[in-house]
């Protein structure tokens, strides 16, 4: 697993939203991007921190950033997860993982004794001109949001 260089850009991609419409990582540019992996849709640590950065929208908006949600869900999960928890945030479908490849975050876990493949929970920050500018791999689901707002008010 490689992530990306901070200082770089980003890795670009296109995917299907919640609503099975295509978004690029470019369609963003002029905004600072909060773009989260996370393992599935409506499972409680998941949820935790989709509802953190749903009700954290207006210190985004400040901060001229979005949050862009994204696991290798289907769009129709998706869609139901947002409706469940009243998202109001753009969440993607990475279903065959090439883009948590690119990003470095698809890769060997262990739950309960079990070994097997998936997204680790990483979140990247990348400026208004695309570039990279901050990975947070460690932090907890609940106060995530807070971490995000955090560091964006710093920088």
């Amino acid at each position: 697993m490689v992530r990306p260089t901070i200082g770089k850009v980003a890795p670009a991609f296109t995917t299907t939203d919640q609503d099975g419409n295509k978004v690029a990582l470019k369609d963003f540019r002029g905004q600072r991007v909060v773009l989260y992996f996370y393992p599935k849709a409506m499972t409680p640590g998941c949820t935790a921190q989709a509802c953190g950065l749903r009700d954290s929208a207006k210190e985004l908006k400040k901060q001229n950033a979005v949050a862009l949600g994204i696991s290798p869900d289907a769009s129709a999960r998706l869609k139901k997860f947002e409706e469940r928890d009243a998202l109001n945030f753009t969440l993607l479908s990475d279903e065959d993982h090439k883009i948590a490849d690119k990003y470095g975050v698809w890769g060997p876990k262990k739950f309960m004794g079990r070994e097997y493949d998936g997204i680790h929970r990483i979140t990247f920050i990348i400026d208004e001109n695309g570039k990279l500018m901050h990975i947070m791999d460690k932090f907890k689901t609940k106060t995530h949001h807070e971490d995000v707002i955090t560091y964006l008010n710093e920088h």
